[in-house]
């Protein structure tokens, strides 16, 4: 098995988790859709998750997984087709920042239609944790690789927001689970304003097709949508039909791009499509976001 990204500590015993196997489950997560507060250790290259207080410097994070995770559907099916999944793998670590600018707007960003994981969601910035970084070194590299962005040092602070237990695909029903991760969401808090960060945007046109800055309330609608149903939903009367973002054309150039409200209002569907959405642990890091703004 490659090196381990994510170490459990259950009832003091260390533990690699096996890909098969949920992360949320093995810590302890009840029928709930949660989240359950965890004690994480933050290390270089590698994620600690304990049932039991960490010694030393720790913290607690919320952790989540989707109401219709395939690991936790897999196992409820006493391990039947859990045995079809790969035993020399384990649990991988990725990283996503919640860039907030002075003006308490977030950044998004569309992976690309061309890509073979998850393709056309909007997500945070964010990516795998290399071996010898630290978890915001490896944050803010994959903010500058996605989107051209380099925070100055000095002028933003950061906190860890809480942990994702992600799945691709992301339902059982669109076949078996080929990656399995724990996202750990990192909010970072520029002292530049939307405008200042936008002028010094230049994205990656293999990995972002457009990008966007949510405030509050459109955040806020967008988080309280109901992830596992294809309902139809009816727009709030208060909110704007479509928000403004910003899309990169075939010429390298930009064009700006009002997405319709309904689209970042959409739900993962049932079966495998390419939809444009905003994804279900976007969703979840947007609601710790305001709680956040909250206090």
């Amino acid at each position: 098995m490659a090196a381990t990204r994510v170490l459990l500590l259950l009832s003091g015993r260390a533990e690699s988790p096996g890909f098969a196997h949920s992360v949320c489950r093995l810590l302890g997560a009840g029928p709930g859709l949660g989240p359950w507060s965890t004690h994480c250790g933050l290390k270089r290259g590698r994620l600690v998750l304990s049932d039991e207080p960490l010694p030393g410097a720790s913290t607690r994070l919320p952790l989540q997984r989707s109401p219709f995770c395939p690991f936790a559907a897999l196992e409820q099916q006493f391990g039947a087709r859990a045995a079809e999944l790969p035993t020399n793998r384990g649990v991988d670590l990725g990283v996503a920042v919640i860039l907030q600018s002075s003006d308490q707007t977030v950044l998004l960003t569309r992976r690309t239609s061309t890509l073979s994981v998850s393709p056309n969601l909007w997500v945070p910035p964010g990516g795998h944790v290399e071996l010898d970084e630290e978890l915001l070194d490896g944050g803010l590299r994959e903010l500058w690789e996605e989107s051209g962005l380099q925070l100055p040092q000095g002028q933003f602070s950061w906190v860890p927001l809480g942990l994702w237990e992600s799945a691709y695909p992301p339902r059982l029903s669109w076949g078996l689970p080929k990656y399995h991760h724990i996202i750990l969401y990192l909010l970072v808090v520029s002292q530049e304003s939307q405008q200042q960060l936008q002028a010094r945007i230049q994205p990656n046109p293999s990995e972002v097709s457009a990008f966007m800055w949510l405030g509050p309330d459109v955040a806020a609608a967008v988080a309280a949508t109901e992830d596992g149903t294809e309902t139809p939903r009816h727009l709030p009367q208060e909110l704007p039909p479509s928000v403004l973002a910003v899309e990169l054309e075939e010429d390298g150039g930009t064009r700006p791009l009002a997405l319709p409200m309904s689209t970042l209002l959409r739900t993962t569907p049932t079966t495998a499509e390419g939809k444009e959405r905003v994804s279900t642990g976007t969703k979840f890091a947007l609601r710790l976001w305001l709680q956040h703004l909250g206090r």
